[in-house]
């Protein structure tokens, strides 16, 4: 079965996944209050570099899908960004968006096809851990495209999945290897709220690259971000975990020139 087969099986019975989108609407708020942490590894690692790979934001227009509380879309339209818009399945938003931001509660199957984003095109279109819950992700990836707007770019970031193997192979006592390479999907605890389990599909890079490709995409570039040495000499429990677990992979994706 080659990448591309192997994600179709999935989409076509995607239930795990379902199940963790509805799961995502019980845990946005205990995620937000991790993320607050002054420890967080999304304040300390992830979104400083996913800010900088985005670049200056002024002027330009944003949709931030999986955009949890609508927190970073304000954030950016704080720094010059126009004419923007959220959209996130738990409807869990800041009560007072900026001027120019739109916030939506709505899956990410089809983002086109939402009514209050008919018609509109986007600079940025951000997918901030949020794509492992597309149940089907070459099509999400494709609607999102569709409303890039010309030397648009998508910003799309994805947990290691040598994470996952990581914690497999200590749950089973099986290798590394054996559950890089399994496929079945992995539920698990959500570190944010134990008694919240989430299920993803598992998947490969070799996997991921497919899928960017079948949506007719390409990766301008990539980033695997680390804690600065300041900040794990700071908090060496954080460094601990990025020894193990590897952290996320950053992606900057553009579409395919047409032949």
């Amino acid at each position: 079965m080659t990448g591309l087969d192997r994600w179709a099986a999935a989409e076509a019975g995607g239930d795990g996944v379902r199940e963790s989108s509805q799961a995502w609407v019980e845990l946005a708020a205990d995620y937000e209050r991790g993320r607050a942490r002054e420890d967080s590894l999304d304040r300390l690692v992830e979104w400083p570099a996913e800010r900088d790979m985005l670049g200056d934001v002024s002027g330009r227009s944003i949709l931030d899908l999986g955009c949890g509380t609508g927190g970073k879309l304000a954030e950016l339209a704080r720094d010059g960004a126009v004419a923007s818009a959220g959209v996130d399945i738990a409807g869990n938003f800041i009560s007072s968006p900026p001027v120019g931001v739109e916030l939506i509660r709505g899956d990410l199957l089809d983002p086109g096809a939402l009514p209050e984003l008919s018609g509109r095109t986007f600079d940025r279109i951000l997918f901030l851990q949020s794509f492992g819950y597309a149940v089907d992700p070459v099509r999400t990836l494709r609607s999102a495209q569709a409303m890039l707007k010309p030397d648009g770019f998508i910003l799309l970031t994805r947990t290691q999945p040598i994470r996952y193997a990581v914690e497999r192979a200590e749950q089973h006592g099986t290798t590394l290897g054996e559950e890089y390479f399994h496929r079945a999907d992995y539920t698990y605890r959500a570190g944010w709220n134990e008694n919240i389990k989430l299920t993803k599909r598992t998947y490969t890079m070799s996997d991921l690259l497919n899928v960017f490709s079948a949506a007719g995409l390409w990766i301008e570039s990539a980033s695997e971000p680390q804690l600065t040495p300041e900040a794990a000499r700071r908090y060496p429990h954080k460094q601990a975990w990025m020894n193990k677990h590897l952290g996320i992979l950053i992606f900057k994706l553009r579409p395919l020139a047409p032949f």
